[in-house]
């Protein structure tokens, strides 16, 4: 039985709901009753640190309080909902620039992980299992290091990003080359680049998806005449979609709470013109800078909102694309 048919069944046999529970023979109870023990430690901290911690900040987005004086807190209803949505500008502007920056750095860095993933799963290329460790590498580093090595690499003046495009006769390098970090035009991707850095988990979970395609999908298609192309397209992709709606997902997730690294290069402060006043940044300096906490977990739930209902788009449009073994596609 195929995974596919399995979670079928599953959802079958769940269909009695309270009625099948009660059906259980002791056995059974005493067999759920062990693994309801030993899922218990994630179950607490689950309520306790994820659960416990939203439903609190719900309740203070509700209330006008700072963190240095939390006696004083006020009762003010709907009314930081009111300005976020409504009176403050900066809300929307914030959110903008998050999902423009989001529309520009998904295509990228998934495309590249994937055709990495691809070249690695090659069994054409020499050395595959150094080139493997040396793509990998970079996630063991600290972020924050990896973000100064990179805002000297994108150096105008000193960078070897600019010199190497000199070297090829575009003007680079001075104060009328390419300022990375700080046109407008260009900051976004200097940040893709950055996010690039660290694109080895999504490599590493994209090959392991590859090596899992069945081999005799590939000898058949060999057989065919198809080529390389073709195979990739109507092959690999196909059969590799459930683990790309995973990254999907999960880089969507991460590009919507992008904050590390404007905040470790310009302290937040959206320099250049704006372009980084990102949606984090303004909800943390609006919680934690200002101490304004009721109007920030306001903002976290907005955020919050609007990943769930891409995610949910997401799995409500996904059955048209993702492909799982053993199971029909709407």
């Amino acid at each position: 039985m195929d995974f596919g048919s399995e979670i079928e069944l599953a959802r079958r046999s769940s269909s009695g709901g309270l009625r099948s529970i009660l059906k259980m023979s002791p056995a059974k109870r005493r067999e759920a009753r062990w693994g309801l023990f030993f899922i218990s430690p994630w179950l607490i901290g689950f309520l306790l640190f994820y659960l416990a911690p939203m439903v609190v900040s719900l309740i203070f987005s509700t209330y006008n309080f700072t963190l240095s004086a939390p006696d004083d807190a006020q009762f003010i209803g709907l009314s930081n909902w009111q300005r976020m949505l409504f009176d403050d500008p900066k809300t929307w502007e914030s959110l903008f620039v998050t999902l423009k920056f989001a529309l520009i750095s998904l295509p990228i860095s998934m495309i590249t992980a994937f055709m990495l993933a691809v070249l690695l799963n090659s069994k054409h290329l020499l050395g595959r299992n150094l080139f493997r460790t040396l793509f990998y590498a970079p996630t063991m580093v600290p972020l924050i290091a990896a973000i100064l090595i990179w805002s000297a690499v994108l150096n105008p003046q000193t960078g070897w990003l600019n010199r190497v495009i000199e070297f090829f006769g575009i003007p680079a390098v001075g104060m009328n080359g390419l300022r990375w970090m700080d046109d407008p035009n260009l900051i976004y991707i200097a940040y893709t680049f950055i996010g690039l850095y660290g694109i080895g988990n999504a490599i590493l979970i994209n090959l392991a998806s590859l090596q899992n395609v069945p081999t005799e999908l590939y000898e058949a298609a060999e057989i065919d005449g198809a080529g390389w192309v073709r195979r990739l397209w109507t092959i690999t992709i196909p059969m590799v979609t459930p683990v790309i709606f995973y990254n999907l997902v999960l880089s969507i997730v991460g590009l919507l709470q992008f904050f590390i690294v404007p905040w470790v290069l310009n302290r937040g402060n959206g320099y250049p013109e704006g372009t980084t006043n990102y949606y984090m940044v303004y909800f943390y300096k609006q919680a934690f800078t200002f101490q304004n906490m009721g109007y920030g977990a306001a903002l976290a739930w907005l955020m919050f909102i609007v990943a769930l209902i891409i995610t949910m788009f997401l799995f409500s449009t996904g059955r048209y694309w993702v492909y799982y073994s053993g199971k029909q596609r709407s």
